[in-house]
């Protein structure tokens, strides 16, 4: 049967069911779960597993399950958590979220309000620090091609000239100039230079050509977060620790259950938030031949495997859920938070948040799945999976999150572009890549927190090495971290 249909059977009758219940009961027919239903006292509420395994046995009902399930000793052991010494109070309020603001169709207008509010925000972050010009500006006056002068855009096109130079083209809603960046001149302004992202949003000090068609660069500048807010912060951080993990694929053949179990169980009474940075699932269809690589092939029993493993976790813990691409939400970003069908699979107090989201745990978490980092990463010399924190480093300094568009990410063009980072976290935390790196990038501590998937097939062929079943665990008082390995 239907997961659901069992579901209505027992709802009928005044019964909630658990997973592991549910479990037991799919392979039954109709008239074996009703019988099962009218053998139940009347005085339970919830059915669990010991109300169900000596009606299946009596009835010759066969149990299987898609998954093994959770030992019952670990489970009992979470729920029976001893009250904490000095609680810290878990409060968690959500202050950015695209669920239920998604408003795009695709049509041409969208586009450009889409960049056009990317423009706006990242340049109202630079012209406090610099005394830019409208680029139509350059070419209506006669002016000094000696007077140095900035300008604000996004970057157009990259490319070499002939001679070796990088050349940029750069546009704002006035119009687009040509950048040029001496291979010779300036070795670090070049470096620079070799950097630069398409569609992010810069700017450019320097000369102007005699015709006025072109800048000689001397100095870039990014939007960039402050150097220190050290000052901002103080007396304003929350107490208490949170862990940080993403990527578990449950209802992968490659999932990690042995190593989750150990992290399930060591959690007591000394942690107080559980952040989940996308890939709850293995998801279905997400890569040709997936379907070999799986162990629970119905997306829906995926989520109820996965609603098991996190309903284990003890409840005073506070646990946030974003999604990532493997999961069941649409594919372009942002994505909104896990739609009701999934959601009510769990206990009630987990909270669900969009791709990207910013909550507030007594310090500020900017959660993204990281799926960007494809691209920041093929697109920046020197950057590699095996150094996740380096990228996130650039998506500070862009003070966005996915720059690039038209790349690996599919981006929906929403009329306010929701990767912006016009607030700025205290701590970053990603996942998709499947590697471990914490570091601290100013004032703002980035976290990629690995997965809980052993290396799978395609990995093998693209020569990349996970490091599973890691947690990184944050004193929020003092931002502390220790890296956790549960192999």
């Amino acid at each position: 049967m239907e997961t659901g249909e069992i579901i209505q059977i027992f709802a009928q009758s005044g019964f909630q069911i658990d997973p592991q219940a549910l479990d037991a009961m799919r392979m039954s027919s109709p008239e074996q779960v009703q019988h099962v239903v009218r053998t139940i006292d009347s005085s339970v509420l919830v059915v669990g597993i010991e109300h169900v395994r000596p009606k299946i046995s009596i009835n010759n009902i066969p149990l299987q399950a898609s998954c093994p399930e959770i030992p019952l000793r670990q489970v009992i052991r979470q729920v029976e958590v001893p009250k904490m010494k000095n609680p810290v109070e878990s409060n968690v309020t959500i202050l950015k979220d695209i669920t239920n603001q998604s408003t795009c169709i695709g049509e041409y207008t969208e586009f450009v309000q889409y960049f056009r509010d990317r423009y706006s925000s990242l340049g109202d972050i630079l012209r406090k620090r610099l005394g830019a010009r409208p680029i139509e500006s350059l070419k209506k006056r006669n002016l000094d091609t000696r007077e140095e002068l900035s300008v604000i855009g996004m970057v157009l096109d990259i490319r070499t000239s002939s001679n070796g130079h990088k050349i940029i083209d750069i546009e704002d809603p006035t119009g687009n100039i040509r950048v040029l960046i001496h291979k010779e001149r300036d070795k670090e302004l070049f470096g620079s230079g070799c950097r630069l992202l398409l569609d992010e949003v810069i700017g450019i000090t320097g000369t102007l050509s005699s015709d006025g068609n072109m800048i000689f660069a001397n100095r870039i500048s990014w939007p960039d977060i402050p150097n220190s807010r050290n000052g901002t912060l103080i007396g304003k951080r929350g107490g208490g620790k949170a862990v940080f993990i993403s990527d578990i694929h449950v209802g992968s053949k490659t999932f990690l259950e042995s190593s989750w179990l150990k992290f399930i169980n060591w959690l007591d009474e000394d942690i107080n938030y559980l952040v989940i940075a996308g890939d709850l699932v293995d998801g279905i269809g997400i890569f040709p031949g997936q379907d070999k690589e799986l162990a629970i092939s119905d997306i829906y029993e995926q989520y109820e495997k996965a609603a098991q493993y996190l309903n284990a976790v003890p409840k005073h813990i506070k646990i946030i859920i974003s999604p990532g691409n493997h999961d069941a939400v649409r594919q372009a970003e942002p994505q909104p938070r896990f739609p009701e069908r999934i959601t009510k699979m769990f206990r009630k107090d987990i909270i669900f948040v969009g791709n990207p989201a910013m909550v507030d745990i007594g310090v500020k978490v900017l959660i993204y799945h990281g799926r960007s980092m494809d691209d920041i990463i093929a697109s920046i010399p020197g950057l590699s999976y095996n150094e996740p924190a380096k990228p996130m480093h650039e998506m500070l300094k862009l003070r966005h999150l996915s720059p690039i568009y038209g790349g690996r990410v599919s981006i929906a063009p929403e009329k306010k572009d929701h990767f912006v980072i016009d607030e700025i976290p205290d701590i970053l935390h990603c996942g998709h890549v499947h590697t471990v790196g914490v570091s601290r990038y100013r004032d703002v501590l980035t976290i990629n927190s690995g997965t809980w998937q052993s290396q799978t097939e395609f990995q093998k062929r693209m020569n990349l090495q996970p490091m599973p079943a890691r947690a990184t665990v944050v004193d929020l008082s003092g931002m502390e971290y220790k890296i956790l390995d549960f192999n």
